[in-house]
Formats: structure tokens, sequence, C-alpha cells
């Protein structure tokens, strides 16, 4: 994942309260009225205060990875967007006249710059990045694939083997609280090294170990050091791609963590079959350590913030001079700040936001269902009909098509939301992006009822398998949408609400696989697998609620953006309707922007 925010805001205050942050300097005055949405300007040293807003206003020049948390509002981060024949962005004349200092940028063609490095190079780190992915999503769902001989060699209920996916999963939703700021100070490169480090050292102790609770220790640190290359990814590949390049790499990158999850039960069933249970282990050691020593070795910092920041310090030093800064010198905000609104201002928008509350409780559904699958396959094929883990494995290939199918259909949705913008003037509202969402939600049901009435023991084997088809299809379209949704609705905040949603369907993801099996005991395979397909129907509304009233939930909310400074207030409109209303030719600059930020966000599964 994943997405940046501009939090302007104090914790806590109420919404008609505002915070303070240094006054624009007079140079950049005419630029900054110029943008009357955008609350960023050049950075000042200036103690003067003037009230910023809670409210979000729509940004055209929205780039969700750059580190709009850990800057204050006033920075200026065209520095890392642009590239000057100078190689620097003057600071503000001061009262005296004087500039006291430069943002340092990179230079027109720098070799140095990610998205200057030629393409068969940012295709091969793009693989690398993938495989990262697929690696982590891999070890998630591959020990599921013998459960039993593990239980029974420790000598445990299948329910505390069990606890060995949750604690895995409950470090995907705690790492990102920390690992994606940390990123945005120290950049990514380091994060992915070290992380990923930690998690090949501690799959050793799951291999060897000779008790249930060393395994599920490891395994919870595993999930925690797993987590970090699954928040940094597509960051990674902005970082690579330019805004109209991405759409290719961005579709395959989005495959890849819904195809791990279905595979790892396929390499798991018949490596366990063949050399047991401990071998599930010694496949991920693998796996990870060859992705480490490729991102380690192969893969330098892409990461625009540290790669300038280590050419300013070079510059001082070579030249004696100290005016080479960058914004990471100027305008970090106070650690005290940063801390809350990496801690806080998740669960802020989590609980007080209701498109955050029901898109995150929508993505838990999808999420846990994912992990229902794990349990519930081998209930149907191994336990009823008698197969092994290894062909058991072989029923989720129709996920991992469907998966394959649904990232080819990208392009599509692309090409169809360029249609929306021009539609609306270069302005179309948030509620556009739940189009796919509600086109795709009927996927899921439908896989799951194929996959309910036709799990009888009797039956033949492709009627579950064949279920998985639409539901892989569906995943990638809802997540995507979602995801877009979000950091339309919530500009600035969005990495805030990116990461409510990732925590609370990881726990939801990890609480699930604890009670699937009693589930199916009890209510029987067909009427089990029903009443997830009934609840996914019930999710199904969700989209449907915000197309009709989404854009007046944003007028309410305290952080989203409502579309009043680029839309005029016309409260009463619905939400697709005052798209229509932006205006003119304006408006239309932002047309090949605006299909740029459709292809630069991804899901963060």
């Amino acid at each position: 994942m994943e997405a940046l925010q501009d939090a302007a805001v104090a914790q806590g205050k109420e919404p008609d309260e505002v915070q303070y942050s240094s006054i624009v300097a007079p140079a950049d005055a005419a630029a900054a009225a110029a943008r009357p949405g955008v609350r960023r300007s050049h950075s000042g040293r200036s103690h003067r205060l003037q009230p910023v807003s809670t409210k979000e206003a729509r940004d055209p020049n929205l780039d969700i990875n750059l580190p709009y948390r850990t800057f204050s509002a006033n920075a200026n981060l065209d520095e890392f967007q642009t590239e000057r024949p100078e190689g620097a962005i003057p600071g503000p004349v001061e009262a005296d006249g004087v500039t006291r200092y430069k943002l340092v940028t990179f230079l027109p063609n720098d070799p140095e710059n990610p998205k200057n490095w030629s393409k068969p190079y940012k295709w091969y780190i793009t693989m690398v990045i993938a495989m990262t992915c697929f690696v982590v999503a891999f070890a998630s769902s591959v020990i599921t694939s013998d459960l039993g001989d593990m239980a029974e060699e420790f000598g445990v209920s299948e329910e505390v083997a069990l606890l060995s996916i949750t604690v895995f999963v409950i470090g995907f939703g705690i790492g990102p609280m920390a690992f994606a700021p940390l990123s945005e100070i120290y950049g990514r490169r380091i994060i992915y090294a070290t992380t990923l480090l930690v998690a090949v050292v501690f799959v050793i102790p799951c291999a060897v170990a000779k008790n249930i609770e060393t395994l599920l220790v490891c395994r919870a640190i595993d999930g925690i050091a797993f987590s970090a290359p699954m928040t940094l990814v597509g960051g990674t590949l902005a970082d690579l791609w330019r805004n109209e390049e991405r759409g290719v790499p961005m579709a395959a990158f989005s495959a890849a963590p819904f195809i791990g999850p279905a595979i790892g039960p396929l390499i798991g069933g018949f490596l366990s079959d063949a050399a047991g249970w401990r071998w599930l282990y010694w496949i991920q050691l693998i796996f990870a350590g060859v992705i480490w020593v490729l991102i380690t070795f192969t893969v330098p910092e892409t990461y625009a913030p540290t790669i300038l920041a280590k050419r300013a310090k070079k510059l001082r030093e070579e030249t004696g001079k100290q005016d080479h800064v960058t914004e990471q010198d100027l305008d970090l905000r106070p650690f005290s700040e940063r801390l809350s609104i990496f801690l806080i201002r998740p669960f802020q928008l989590l609980f007080g936001e209701l498109i955050v509350f029901l898109i995150s409780l929508y993505m838990s559904v999808l999420y846990g269902l994912l992990y229902m699958f794990f349990v519930a396959f081998p209930i149907i094929y191994q336990k009823r009909k008698g197969y092994s883990a290894g062909t058991t494995g072989l029923m989720f290939i129709p996920i991992a098509v469907g998966v394959l199918f649904s990232a080819a259909c990208s392009p599509l949705v692309n090409k169809h939301y360029l249609t929306l913008v021009r539609k609306h003037n270069g302005h179309p509202p948030a509620e556009t992006r739940l189009i796919p969402m509600m086109a795709s939600c009927w996927f899921i049901p439908i896989g799951l009822f194929i996959f309910a009435w036709s799990s009888y023991p009797w039956l033949s084997w492709a009627g579950p398998a064949l279920g998985g088809f639409p539901v892989g299809f569906g995943f990638i379209f809802l997540y995507n949408s979602a995801n877009n949704y979000l950091v339309d609705s919530y500009q600035h905040q969005a990495a805030s609400a990116l990461a409510a949603k990732t925590c609370i369907r990881s726990f939801w993801g990890a609480a699930v696989v604890l009670f699937t099996e009693q589930m199916y005991d009890r209510l029987g395979d067909q009427w089990a697998s029903s009443l997830l397909a009934f609840i996914s129907i019930a999710c199904c509304a969700i989209p449907f609620l915000f197309w009709r009233y989404g854009a007046k939930i944003r007028e309410k909310s305290k952080y989203a953006y409502s579309g009043d400074d680029d839309e005029g207030s016309s409260s009463d409109a619905d939400d697709v309707e005052k798209g229509k209303n932006a205006g003119g030719e304006e408006g239309m600059l932002h047309d090949a922007e605006d299909l740029r930020r459709a292809r630069s966000y991804v899901s963060n599964p």
C-alpha cells in the first residue's frame, strides 16, 4: 500500500476549531491564491500564524505517496515532483531581502531520479517487488495445508493450531502502523532490508520448533515483519513509474497479493504430503531468503525525499554552504504530532467517519472470506470427499485464474473512468469510483452460492472449485474501488483512512479462521457457505448507499472532501449529479491528471 495524508489539524479538536501553521511566504502568495483548495505552500521560517481548516479540499496535484503526514501543512512538496535545471527551488525572500536556503531537486533527466531509470531496470524492480508481495501472501496461507499433523505432534487442538494463522494476520494489521511512517523518514530500502531479514530469521524457529509456544511467537513476529513489504510495494512502484506509465505495472502488482494465498495451499499440499508439515516453513525460508537477497543487493533506494536528503547533505559537505536543504531539514512535524497522526488519526476516521467505517467493514468481510476458504476447502475436499492435501490445493486454482482475469480487465476500468472525467468536466465526484464496486460486488455471493450448493460429497469436485472463480474475479475490483473511493474522499487524509481499513480487516481475517470449522459443523456445509453469501449480499448495499448519499455524507464530515470548493454548494443535489456542475474549461485541464490518478491507486491487501 500505500497512500499518504496531509493531517493539518491537532488531535481532539471539535469540527469548528482550527489549527495554525506558518503563514505563506510573500513570494508565494499569488501561487497560493491561485490554488485556494490546496493547503500547501513554500516553507518559511516565519513564526506568524494563520488558521487552516480541518476540512479536506481538492488537491489537483495530489500524490498519495508524498509524505503529507511527515511534513507540516506549509511544506513545499514540489521539491520531490519537479526537475529543475538549477537543481534547486529558491526559498522565500526574508524581510531583509535575502534568501536563506534553497530546496534541492532533481535535475532534468537526472540519473538518480528513479523515474528516469531505464524501462528494463524499472520492470526488473517491479517484478522483484511483485514477487515480494507474492511471497508474503504465500507465507500467510501455505501452512493451512497441514495443520492437523502439526497439532498432533504438539499435542494441541486444531483451534490452537489455527492460531498460527491468526497471529500472523494480526501482524499484518499492526506492522503498517509503524513501518509506513518510518519509511517516510528513513526511506524504503532500509525498511525492506531490515524487516525481511527479521522475517527470514524467524522462519527458522518455526521450522524447528519443539513446542507450539515457540511456533506461535515466531509466527507473530514474522507477521509483523512481513507486513512491511506489503505496506511499501505500492509506493515503490509509484516512485519508479510516471503517472501515465503506471497502468500496466500496477495491474501486474495488484494481482500478486491475491494469487499468493491461492497458490500457497497448492504448493503446500503436495509438499506436506511428500515431506511433512515442517517443510511448509522451510519453503517460506527459501522463498523469503531469495527475495531478501534481491531486494537488499539489487534494488536501490527509490524514495525521492530520502534520495534528495542524501544529495543535500553531500552538497553541503562539498561546497561548505549550509543553504542546500530539503523539506526534511525544514518542515518535519514535531514527533508528538506525527505520533498522534500515525496512531490516533486512523481510529478517529474509522469510528468517526461513516464512509471509512462501512468501507472498512466491507473489506473486512472480503478479507475474512479469503481466510475462511483456507479452512473451508479442506473441510469440503479432505474431510468430506477424502482428497489429499495436494489434490485439495489444486482446487484453489480457479481463484487465482479469477484474479488474473480481473487484473487483465483493469485497463477497461481506467478507460471507463476517463469517459466519466470528460462527462463531469474534469471534476468527477468521488462516488464515480464506486461503479466497478457496484458491478463486481455480485460476483462474491454468486461464487459463494455455487460453492455452497455444489459441495455435497457425492457431487463432482468441479462445482466448489469453479465457485472460486467469480470470487477471485471480484476481489481486485472491490479492493481497488474501495481504495480509490477513500483516497478521493479524504485526499491528504487518505493514508490514515487506508491504515484504518487495513487494521480492522486484518483483525477480522485473523479471527474468522478460529470459528470457521465450528460454523461448518453446526450449520452444515451448504448453509455455512450460504451464510457467508447472504452477508456478502448485505454488503452489496454499501456502494449503492454511498452512490446515492455519499456526497451528502461527505458534506457533513469533519475530514472528507465535499466538493464545495470547486463545485459550488448544492447540498440538495445527488452525489453524481453534483459532479456535472463543476465548471467548464478549467475542469478539463484536470482530465488527464484524474485518469493518471485512476491508474496510480492500487489495492493493498
